[in-house]
């Protein structure tokens, strides 16, 4: 039977659905559902990554170390993970998720970036840690390109090189043809991380591991930014009705997903216009709810921020041009008016 692992990012993607305010207790309580269910590596942090709790990207509830903690003590076989972001992280925030537990880090760099990973990547190895290393806004860069950029990651020690939709604006062939590149480029193990913008995260995942990819994200009940994941235990159930062994057990991640998570939601996690219209233009997830906000103070359509984001190309980081173009928008709207 082909088998693919399950790695679920709710307690970190997640985050970034309830405003990053799960507590110690609440990390806990979900990381010991999802290692009964038989998920080995649980991924937690502010839901941009370590070090990134502030007024900026929001304040969370709680110190990342202390949601390693809560997750490790919570998690019998499971490893936990955490993400870093090279110019958001530093060695000393990722040394002090290592002292509190965590056992795996996932370097994320822009498609085009590979080489921004390179310290954070070689300082985890010699210290011990599992790196999986994620091409952030994968649509970005055509398979060849992108192979081009996994290359560089694999030089440097990466452990896993994953394909990451994070606007989730592919679709499966898309999806497929960038694993597959990545695949005959390294030896390393390949991993696929998708949104749902455009409705299509099970299939792209599905699509991905029929290419190649061995690892592949979730969150339970989708919470993510944006139009959030894929769903851990719809992933579960589509993978095993596809003839695949995902080695956890369906039950206890449903069980996890609606008496755990689901009751600390505080909205459905659902494709709205804004969530669909990012897909469609290409804008990274997490630019979701800033753009909201950027429309409600400026008075202008979310639909018109978003496409100008897009027609622009910005990426993770640019968040301050999502206020440039809103005000610009509005503007335009004033003159328009006065004519």
């Amino acid at each position: 039977m082909k088998k693919v692992t399950l790695v679920d990012t709710t307690l970190r993607d997640g985050m970034s659905s309830v405003k990053h305010r799960f507590t110690a207790q609440n990390v806990a309580d979900v990381a010991r559902g999802l290692d009964r269910a038989g998920v080995r590596t649980i991924e937690v942090a502010h839901g941009i990554g370590l070090g990134a709790s502030s007024i900026q990207y929001g304040v969370a509830a709680e110190t990342d170390p202390d949601y390693v903690r809560a997750a490790v003590g919570a998690a019998e076989n499971a490893d936990v993970a955490v993400l870093y972001v090279p110019g958001i992280a530093t060695l000393t925030d990722l040394g002090q998720a290592a002292e509190a537990g965590a056992r795996t880090v996932r370097v994320a760099v822009h498609c085009t970036e590979a080489d921004c990973a390179q310290q954070p990547v070689e300082w985890a190895k010699s210290r011990g840690l599992t790196v999986m290393t994620f091409l952030m806004m994968s649509h970005k860069l055509e398979p060849a390109p992108l192979a081009e950029q996994a290359r560089k990651l694999a030089s440097y020690g990466a452990d896993v090189i994953y394909v990451v939709d994070s606007a989730g604006a592919m679709v499966p062939q898309q999806a497929g043809a960038r694993v597959a590149a990545l695949r005959s480029a390294v030896a390393t193990g390949i991993g696929f991380h998708a949104h749902n913008n455009l409705g299509v995260g099970i299939g792209n995942a599905l699509v991905a591991a029929e290419n190649g990819a061995e690892y592949i994200d979730g969150s339970l009940r989708g919470l993510g930014a944006s139009a959030g994941n894929a769903q851990t235990e719809v992933l579960a159930a589509a993978f095993e009705r596809a003839g695949w062994d995902t080695g956890v057990d369906l039950f206890p991640l449903v069980e996890t997903a609606e008496n755990v998570v689901a009751p600390l939601m505080t909205e459905p996690q659902i494709v709205d216009e804004t969530a669909l219209i990012l897909g469609y233009a290409g804008v990274y997830s997490t630019f979701f709810h800033p753009t909201k906000r950027a429309a409600a103070k400026f008075g202008v359509p979310a639909r018109d921020i978003l496409l100008e984001l897009g027609r622009r190309g910005v990426i993770g980081g640019q968040e301050d041009m999502i206020i440039d173009v809103a005000h610009e928008l509005a503007g335009r709207s004033v003159v328009g008016a006065a004519q």
